[in-house]
């Protein structure tokens, strides 16, 4: 039996302390003279006392019990956890950028302005789009800077604008984005290709339409073919066409936004450029817009003065204002800075090209062992359906829960909306012929492993730090605690 090596909340922690603090030497004061009495903690926390070599052990303990991108495959379709070339970390780590105080004088900041310029710069000519802000740190945020700056638009022009577009396939972000900027959400049904149903998006455009939210290519997977009639439907009524761009991994060094009719592009650095999700973040969501509205782009913003040298502009009239302070994540926008740069045009071609591969390699695998709603023509990402499965009674939930005990993590489940029991799948670029045909294999074992392993297969996931779990029992009996005995 492996012993299970404790972590600090299993320590005593009225007894185990192995360090003394000195006692402080400033003058002290009662924290009610300062801070209300309200806010202030009547009891003692239960922090436990310990040292180093127990924190450390601690975190590298509950770190091998998460899976990660280093450790296997992740097929998280539409969150795109491809691997991170550790030589971004290495550049990012550099003293130069990391010893930086944003409050220092910009002369002392000339290097890492210039780096994120030319960030900017590699970006804009990816997309098309004139300037690029680099302040939003997640992609969650830079989707609502992006509705900011439609809705700051179309108030500059004094338009009585309601509504958004979204596609029925769209984000959960999307219309939660909507809402929290002032607009109302709108639909727009898929067509049996899984892309936009025109004639039901002809019948929604009016003049309070303020834009429509796209992803291209859409969360199928599938590259929206109609794009040039989708965008000339929203300008028509003086709408701006926003790119939800979950991922740009389709698109590189192939096709622009810009060039489809897009006037707002969103770019997840974590999905496309390959730096890390953070846990959830801080990472790196710019918004990229045409030429019309970059007055509206959030301030402050880095130029380039004549002389060579960069400066922060803060003087914009119609800016939407700061939403972040100084500039931005500089140590996400450096490690995508370092991606872009090692692989160069031709580098980032062959990203899109791989990914593409792999997606349709992966799926032809799958094909006549799981139900695939829209085969043709997908992109980087697809979706496949356990409808079968589920007859037989295996949801895509307890496929996704065995698929960890093989030691990969499980792919998006239950989206989009608009497939019953959907699993969406994203192999990347980064991922061996290998790694697809050992999880495809084991995809198709279940299924055809179902009828007689049935019970056997719901008992899992056996071989993860936590078991199968009741998640209704568990929704309903909340346990929000870290220690066992509160």
């Amino acid at each position: 039996m492996i012993r299970e090596i404790p972590t600090i909340n299993k320590k005593d922690r009225q007894t185990d302390k192995y360090i003394d603090i000195p006692k402080c030497d400033v003058t002290s004061f009662k924290l009610e003279e300062t801070i209300d009495k309200s806010m202030i903690r009547e009891h003692r926390t239960s922090i436990p006392h310990v040292a180093e070599p127990d924190v450390v052990r601690h975190y590298i303990n509950l770190s091998s019990k998460n899976h990660h991108v280093d450790q296997d495959f992740y097929p998280l379709g539409s969150c795109t956890m491809k691997y991170n070339p550790k030589i971004n970390d290495k550049i990012a780590s550099n003293p130069n950028f990391t010893d930086l105080h944003p409050d220092q004088s910009e002369d002392d900041m000339q290097g890492t302005f210039k780096l994120m310029y030319n960030l900017e710069q590699m970006l804009n000519s990816i997309t098309g789009m004139a300037r690029t802000t680099l302040q939003p740190t997640a992609g969650s945020q830079g989707e609502f800077v992006g509705l900011l700056i439609m809705k700051k638009y179309h108030e500059f022009k004094r338009n009585n604008k309601k509504i958004v577009l979204i596609p029925e396939s769209a984000h959960g972000t999307n219309p939660a984005s909507v809402i929290l900027s002032g607009y109302e959400v709108v639909e727009v049904k898929t067509n049996d290709e899984g892309c936009t149903d025109i004639d039901d998006l002809k019948s929604k455009v009016n003049e309070e339409v303020a834009g429509m939210m796209l992803t291209q290519p859409n969360t199928l997977g599938i590259f929206e073919k109609d794009i040039l009639e989708i965008s000339k439907l929203i300008h028509d009524v003086d709408g701006l066409m926003y790119m939800d761009g979950a991922n740009l991994n389709a698109l590189l060094s192939i096709s622009r936004p810009a060039d489809m009719g897009f006037d707002i592009t969103h770019m997840n650095l974590h999905k496309t450029f390959s730096t890390p999700h953070g846990g959830g973040g801080p990472g790196a969501g710019p918004i990229g817009v045409v030429e019309k509205l970059v007055d509206f782009l959030p301030s402050p913003m880095i130029n380039k003065c004549e002389n060579d040298t960069y400066v922060l502009k803060k003087d914009s009239n119609n800016t939407i204002g700061s939403i972040h302070s100084n500039f931005g994540n500089v140590g996400v926008l450096v490690r995508a800075y370092c991606y872009i740069r090692s692989l160069g045009d031709n580098g980032l071609r062959d990203v899109s090209r791989n990914a593409i591969i792999n997606a349709n390699y992966l799926k032809k695998k799958l094909s006549g062992h799981y139900d695939i709603p829209f085969y043709k023509n997908t992109m980087h990402e697809f979706v496949v359906s356990a409808v079968n499965q589920k007859n037989k009674g295996l949801k895509a939930l307890d496929i996704a829960k065995l698929i960890l005990d093989r030691g990969f993590h499980a792919p998006t489940i239950y989206f989009p909306t608009n497939i019953p029991e959907a699993m969406m799948m994203e192999p990347t670029e980064t991922e061996s012929k290998d790694t697809l045909d050992n999880f495809a294999d084991y995809l198709i074992y279940i299924s055809e492993n179902l009828d007689k392993k049935l019970n056997k297969f719901l008992e899992s996931p056996l071989n993860t730090p936590v078991k199968r779990l009741n998640e209704t029992k568990a929704n309903r009996e909340l346990n929000l605690n870290w220690q066992d005995d509160l």
